[in-house]
């Protein structure tokens, strides 16, 4: 195992994220089956920074997507916060909802870390949660998703409790790599009873501030070892073009099917995983 991250290892691993980073699959777990692929340590720490560093790449193509719903929303945060007449209005109040369900997340992360880039960092917790995953992702879709969709709410009715709990629900992809951040966050929206557009938009606005503090928290670590800055650079370009090109495909692809689809990949994935963990083709 090596600690070095070539500049064609970073296309592979940047490939890789920004196909997996909001598609409910698990990046985290993808990165670490196709690091152990190539050979790279996965619990050296600058392989964990750039991992971290790369999701910023992914970041900045939802910043660049949303540009116009993210300005208009800090726009009317810095707004309400110097005028008092403007505290009622709903951007202004969303800001405030991503801040809040973003702490849980934020608390959690740093009072285990020691945790997560330890025994948890292990291909064999990659593996089983990408199941446990699976399933609460199929649940959500037949309980939460439903088919009637005048049940389920759009985007202008989320409320505080919604962005907490979807917030929250971030915290299962921290601990548990392999379950998947976006699919936390969409199954847990599905559940409180939004639709699937909803639910994506939900996700994507709440990554925002959590993996772009990773990735700033993580950056120290980045180019350690012996990867270098343009392997760095050239990951998270890479991931950047990628993952736009992602987040416009899921948009349109919520908006017609459930994400059942999903969950049976990513069975798949983990039965493929367990097999090479088990015939050792793969290092834990």
């Amino acid at each position: 195992m090596s600690s070095s991250i070539g500049v064609l290892d970073a296309v592979i691993l940047g490939v890789v994220e920004g196909l997996t980073e909001f598609l409910p699959v698990s990046s985290t777990g993808h990165l670490k089956i196709f690091e152990g692929i190539l050979g790279i340590d996965v619990d050296d720490k600058s392989v964990v920074g750039f991992t971290a560093v790369i999701q910023v790449g992914a970041i900045a193509a939802v910043l660049v997507y949303f540009f116009k719903d993210i300005a208009r929303i800090v726009g009317a945060w810095f707004g309400g916060l110097i005028h008092k007449d403007r505290r009622e209005e709903r951007d202004y109040k969303f800001a405030w909802w991503i801040i809040f369900a973003t702490i849980p997340i934020v608390v959690v992360g740093l009072a285990a870390k020691k945790l997560i880039d330890g025994p948890l960092a292990s291909l064999w917790v990659v593996a089983g949660s990408l199941i446990a995953g699976s399933v609460v992702m199929w649940y959500a879709e037949a309980s939460g998703g439903g088919s009637n969709r005048a049940r389920r709410r759009g985007e202008e009715e989320v409320t505080l409790k919604d962005a907490m709990w979807v917030g929250s629900s971030q915290i299962l992809a921290l601990l548990f790599p392999g379950f998947s951040r976006s699919g936390a966050t969409i199954s847990t929206a599905l559940l409180r009873g939004l639709d699937r557009v909803a639910a994506t938009r939900l996700s994507f606005f709440l990554s925002i501030p959590a993996l772009t503090g990773a990735g700033l928290y993580e950056l120290k670590d980045a180019t350690g070892g012996d990867t270098k800055l343009v392997s760095l650079v050239v990951g998270t370009a890479v991931s950047f073009v990628v993952a736009y090109a992602s987040v416009a495909w899921l948009l349109k692809f919520v908006s017609k099917h459930t994400i059942k689809g999903f969950a049976v990949y990513r069975v798949l994935v983990a039965v493929a995983l367990f097999a090479m963990l088990a015939t050792n083709y793969l290092d834990a």
